[in-house]
Protein backbone atom coordinates (compact mmCIF):
# COMPACT_ATOMS: atom_id res chain seq x y z
CA UNK A 1 0.00 0.00 0.00
CA UNK A 2 1.44 3.44 -1.18
CA UNK A 3 1.68 6.14 1.58
CA UNK A 4 -0.79 9.05 0.91
CA UNK A 5 0.70 12.39 1.90
CA UNK A 6 -2.13 14.86 3.72
CA UNK A 7 -3.06 18.11 2.09
CA UNK A 8 -1.55 19.85 4.71
CA UNK A 9 1.85 18.07 4.86
CA UNK A 10 1.93 18.77 0.82
CA UNK A 11 1.59 22.57 1.37
CA UNK A 12 4.33 22.71 3.56
CA UNK A 13 6.18 20.71 1.81
CA UNK A 14 5.35 21.43 -1.79
CA UNK A 15 8.84 22.10 -3.21
CA UNK A 16 10.34 19.02 -1.68
CA UNK A 17 7.49 17.00 -3.49
CA UNK A 18 8.28 18.51 -6.86
CA UNK A 19 12.04 17.55 -6.56
CA UNK A 20 10.71 13.93 -6.10
CA UNK A 21 8.24 13.80 -8.50
CA UNK A 22 10.80 15.25 -11.10
CA UNK A 23 12.82 12.64 -10.48
CA UNK A 24 10.56 9.98 -11.42
CA UNK A 25 8.55 9.05 -8.08
CA UNK A 26 4.82 9.16 -7.91
CA UNK A 27 3.10 11.16 -4.87
CA UNK A 28 -0.29 10.43 -4.13
CA UNK A 29 -1.62 13.49 -1.88
CA UNK A 30 -5.31 13.39 -0.22
CA UNK A 31 -7.15 13.56 3.22
CA UNK A 32 -8.07 10.65 5.64
CA UNK A 33 -5.36 8.69 3.72
CA UNK A 34 -7.46 8.19 0.82
CA UNK A 35 -5.76 9.66 -2.12
CA UNK A 36 -7.63 12.39 -4.03
CA UNK A 37 -4.45 13.36 -6.64
CA UNK A 38 -1.06 12.02 -7.79
CA UNK A 39 1.87 14.61 -8.20
CA UNK A 40 3.28 12.89 -10.94
CA UNK A 41 6.54 14.61 -13.37
CA UNK A 42 6.21 15.88 -16.33
CA UNK A 43 5.26 14.15 -19.50
CA UNK A 44 4.00 11.15 -16.87
CA UNK A 45 7.47 9.09 -16.52
CA UNK A 46 6.26 6.33 -15.28
CA UNK A 47 8.22 3.50 -13.43
CA UNK A 48 8.06 1.03 -15.71
CA UNK A 49 10.85 0.13 -17.67
CA UNK A 50 10.43 0.94 -21.76
CA UNK A 51 9.77 -2.44 -23.53
CA UNK A 52 12.22 -3.22 -26.15
CA UNK A 53 10.52 -4.76 -29.22
CA UNK A 54 13.24 -7.09 -31.06
CA UNK A 55 15.62 -7.51 -27.32
CA UNK A 56 15.79 -10.97 -28.25
CA UNK A 57 16.04 -11.31 -31.83
CA UNK A 58 18.79 -13.80 -32.95
CA UNK A 59 18.12 -15.49 -29.54
CA UNK A 60 16.37 -18.47 -30.56
CA UNK A 61 14.85 -20.32 -33.80
CA UNK A 62 10.76 -21.45 -33.82
CA UNK A 63 10.84 -24.97 -35.41
CA UNK A 64 9.52 -25.93 -38.36
CA UNK A 65 6.77 -27.58 -36.59
CA UNK A 66 5.84 -25.06 -33.88
CA UNK A 67 1.84 -24.53 -34.86
CA UNK A 68 1.65 -28.64 -35.55
CA UNK A 69 -1.22 -30.39 -33.98
CA UNK A 70 -0.13 -31.41 -30.31
CA UNK A 71 -0.61 -35.06 -29.87
CA UNK A 72 -3.71 -36.30 -28.24
CA UNK A 73 -2.68 -36.94 -24.73
CA UNK A 74 -1.25 -33.46 -24.66
CA UNK A 75 -4.83 -32.28 -25.67
CA UNK A 76 -6.52 -34.41 -23.24
CA UNK A 77 -4.14 -33.12 -20.20
CA UNK A 78 -4.37 -29.50 -21.29
CA UNK A 79 -8.67 -30.03 -21.37
CA UNK A 80 -8.38 -32.23 -18.53
CA UNK A 81 -9.90 -35.42 -19.97
CA UNK A 82 -8.35 -39.25 -19.15
CA UNK A 83 -6.81 -40.67 -22.19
Amino acid sequence: MEKVISMHQAKTMLSQLVNRAASGERIKIGAYGNAQAELVPVGGVSSKPKKRIGLLKGCFEVPEDFDAPLPEEVLSAFEGRST
